[in-house]
Order: structure tokens, then sequence, then C-alpha cells
């Protein structure tokens, strides 16, 4: 291995020169950098890496002057904030109630409710919940409403308060729409409570289309079965026949009575005004009372009952015009002197107007018939019943009232209602023949009627505005049925 040269005294000398002077240039950049003020050219060519007495002057200097700041700068930057001034609190002395005031909250009741339902008996009721005999008829003997709770009403809502073993605590039943009895049984005796429960009767305004049905559409919009068949089978039955002329985009608008109890509609009715319109057409009833006795009237003050109803039996098909054609059994080509309608067997038919039975049993080829005198030479015949009413030769009937039900005796190929009306014995057509409008009110009555029945139509009206002017042609036939309902002020409470 090849060793390397030795280093004679003169060069090493010169190499240590060399390192010092190789230092102290370093030295003079790192002051140059410490002192970049020109001024201090002397302070960088004399400092040699102490500090002087101007050094420690300086600093000394520049450390008092930052205390200074840290000290003056917080509390002159308090002094410029606006102090908050506290609110100030003002104290009462309260007087507590005395501890024997204070009322207790009643223990919730626990009450299964049950509804009676049709054919249901109380003592069927009680036995269901396993109450014995004994004390329902304790309940009975304490209560005075001992006849109405043995002749309970389909639909009337009992409540049943029961211990965990089953024992009877508590009875309770409406007596009528504004008293709730409670029955509590204490030991052997019998405690009555009752409770009031008010009752507010508004005004409103129901108003809808006919849609797919009639009566559908009516009880989706809150009206009771009882004012659906008012208007159909009293109001509007001489002018509409609801199963031939009502289409589903007619409508129809109610005034009626609603009875309310703690927000809850309990019954509908009656009917005070009503306006449907038929293919256009609008027909307007307005309920009055003449002579103590309620009837319905148009606008202009002329009875609505008239002599005879459009059809006697309701929800049937007009199977067979009035007219020539061929007879479905006998085959020949025959009169038709009457209309036939189709229903189903047991069919309720109505007397057409007032009137006196003829005759009321079998006839030949009409099978189970009746025959009604309407006086002034008007006559109808009602055919191939099922059965006949109890009816007497003679009797005396009234417009509505049923006579017999739909049936398929005689010539007959199903069951349906042959219709007959003649007018001095000769057939006339049912569904063409009109009779001469009754008299309408007159003097007093008539004045009395518009101002008291005026209010009920401009309801009516404004309703309708509402409803179907401000809604587009298309949209309103998309809508089924809309309600709207409003209180009337003065409304009654009960």
């Amino acid at each position: 291995m090849t060793q390397p040269p030795q280093m004679s005294s003169d060069d090493a000398q010169h190499q240590a020169i060399r390192h010092h002077n190789l230092r102290a240039a370093a030295q003079n950049t790192a002051n140059e950098q410490l002192y970049a003020d020109p001024r201090d050219a002397d302070a960088r060519l004399l400092f040699n890496g102490r500090w002087t007495r101007r050094d420690w002057a300086h600093a000394s200097l520049f450390a008092t002057l930052g205390a200074l700041i840290i000290g003056l700068v917080p509390g002159f930057s308090n002094a410029m904030r606006t102090a908050e001034v506290a609110p100030a609190l003002t104290t009462f002395a309260l007087p507590l109630p005395p501890l024997a005031s204070v009322q207790r909250a009643a223990p919730q009741r626990n009450w299964d409710l049950a509804k009676v339902e049709s054919g249901q008996t109380l003592g069927a009721i009680f036995e269901a919940r396993g109450i014995p005999a004994a004390t329902l008829h304790r309940l009975l003997d304490a209560s005075p409403d001992r006849q109405a709770l043995t002749r309970l009403r389909p639909g009337a809502e009992l409540g049943f308060e029961q211990a965990a073993d089953g024992r009877l605590l508590a009875f309770r039943y409406d007596r009528n729409d504004t008293q709730r009895v409670e029955l509590s049984l204490a030991g052997d005796k019998v405690v009555e409570k009752v409770i009031e429960r008010p009752v507010e009767v508004r005004t409103a305004v129901v108003s809808g289309k006919v849609g797919k049905s009639l009566f559908h559409s009516a009880r989706k919009l809150g009206l009771s079965p009882a004012v659906i068949n008012t208007l159909t089978d009293e109001v509007f039955q001489y002018d509409i026949d609801f199963d031939r002329d009502v289409t589903s985009g007619d409508r129809f608008s109610v005034v009626v009575e609603q009875t309310w109890r703690e927000g809850e509609l309990i019954r509908s009715g009656p009917v005070t005004a009503a306006v449907f319109t038929a293919k256009g057409k609008p027909f307007t009833a307005i309920r009055f009372e003449r002579d103590g006795k309620s009837e319905y009237f148009t606008a202009e003050g002329r009875p609505l009952k008239k002599s005879f109803i459009r059809s006697p039996i309701q929800y049937a098909r007009l199977s067979s015009r009035f007219g020539t054609r061929r007879h479905p059994v006998l085959g020949t080509q025959r009169m038709h002197k009457g209309v036939d309608y189709a229903a189903r067997s047991g069919t309720p038919i109505m007397a057409a107007g007032e009137a006196r039975v003829v005759s009321a049993g079998w006839q030949g080829g009409y099978g189970n018939t009746v025959v009604l005198d309407h006086g002034k030479g008007y006559t109808t015949l009602y055919a191939h019943m099922s059965r006949t009413a109890k009816l007497k030769r003679g009797q005396r009937v009234s417009q509505g009232q049923v006579i017999g039900y739909v049936g398929s005796t005689g010539l007959s190929t199903g069951p349906h209602l042959h219709y007959e009306f003649r007018i001095n014995g000769v057939h006339r057509n049912p569904l063409q023949h009109t009779m001469p409008p009754p008299e309408p009110l007159s003097g007093t009555a008539l004045a009395q009627f518009r101002k008291q029945t005026a209010p009920a139509l401009e309801r009516i009206r404004e309703v309708e505005e509402i409803i179907y002017a401000t809604v587009p042609a298309q949209q309103s036939q998309d809508v089924p049925q809309i309600a709207a309902a409003r209180a009337v002020p003065g409304a009654k409470k009960g």
C-alpha cells in the first residue's frame, strides 16, 4: 500500500496561516449580517464577538419599552370598552296557598266502551263481559232510565269500569245529547252522577260533486244517511230521477244544521236549503213552515211536493219504455201500456201519490197487483209484485207509502215493476206526462218566506262561487268532491 508523502515544516506553517485567515473571513461575514445599518460599519469592523456597554445600554432601553407597552395597552383597551350595566333584580314575596286548599287531580277512569249492535240487549252485553245478572238488576232498579236501558238503540255507546277480578265498579250511558249518567257501585249502594255535556248547533254549507255515487260522495263530506235520503226521497224526488237523470259531473250544495259536542259531530239535519245541479240545470229547495207544517219550496215560493213522484221505486233501472213492443213471454207485437223498472226481488214499491186503494191482489198476467185511485180521474197500477202490503179496498194511502215489493209474478221473465199511469181510463206515458204545478205562496206568507230564506241561498251562492268558479274546469273535474262549512253567528248552544 502506498504511504502519503511527509509534509515539511514550511508547508505545515503555511497551511496553519491559511486556516487562520479562513476563520477570520467567516467571522467578518457573521458581523456584517448582525449589523445591517451602514452607520455601524465601524462596529462591524471592531466587533469581536463581545457586547460593549453601548450594546448593553441599547438592549436595556428596548427591554424597558417592551415592558411598558405590555403593561399599558391592556389597561387602555379596558378604558375604551363600554361598561356593561347589570340588570336590576326585583324580588317579590308570593304567598303560597295552604296545603289543605290544594286539590289533587281526580284519578284517571279506565272505561271499556261498547257500541250497541242491532238486536243486541243490555243483558247480552253484560253477560259477554262476565258481569252477573244480579248486578245488572241492581243498576236497573236504581236508574230512572230503566225503560230506556231495556230498549237500547243500535249505535248507543256504553261504558264499563271493571276491577282486575272482573267486578263492575261503574257503568255509564248517555241519557240524551246533553247528559251522561254514571252509576257507581259502592258496597250495597248505587251512586248516580249526571254529567252535563253542552252541545252547539251550527249551520253549515256542504257542497260537492256526485262522482261515482251520490251516497258515497255525500257521506264522505259528512252528510248523514238521513240527510241524503231527505234529498232524494223528499226534496227532489218530484223533479229528479236519481237513477237516470244524475251524472258524475253533477253537483249538490246543502245548508244543514249540525250538532257538535266536545268537538265531535253527533248529528246532522234537518236540511234548511239545497241546490242540486243535474245536467247543468239547477233545482232549488228551501225549507219553510206553513200552517205549522214544514215543507220545501222553490226559490219563487212554489211548493216542491207535487201530486205524483217521478218514480215509485228507488235505485231501479228502466228496462222497458211505454209504446209498441214484442212481448217477452207471448212473443207477439203488442202495446206496452206502462214502463218497467228492473230491481231485485223484495225492493219496496211506493205509492206515486195520495190515493185510495181500488184493489190489492192477483190479476191474471199482472200477477200480484195494486191499483190506486188518486181522484180527478187519475189512477196508477203496480204489477208483478212478489207480495203486496197489508192493504184493504177503500183504504187511504199517502204519497211514498210502501204498498208492495218487487217480484216476478204473472207473465214475467224476471223481477221488475210494471207501472201504469191512467187519466180517465186512458193510458199515458208516466215519463212524459206532467202535472200542473201547485199554487205558490203569496202575500204575507211569501214576504216572510223571502226574508227567512234569503240568507241560506246567499251562503250557497258564495260557497259555489268559491269552489266552482275559481277552480279551472279540468281541475274541477279531477276533484270528485269538495266541502265548505261556516258557522252562522248566533248559532244555538245547548
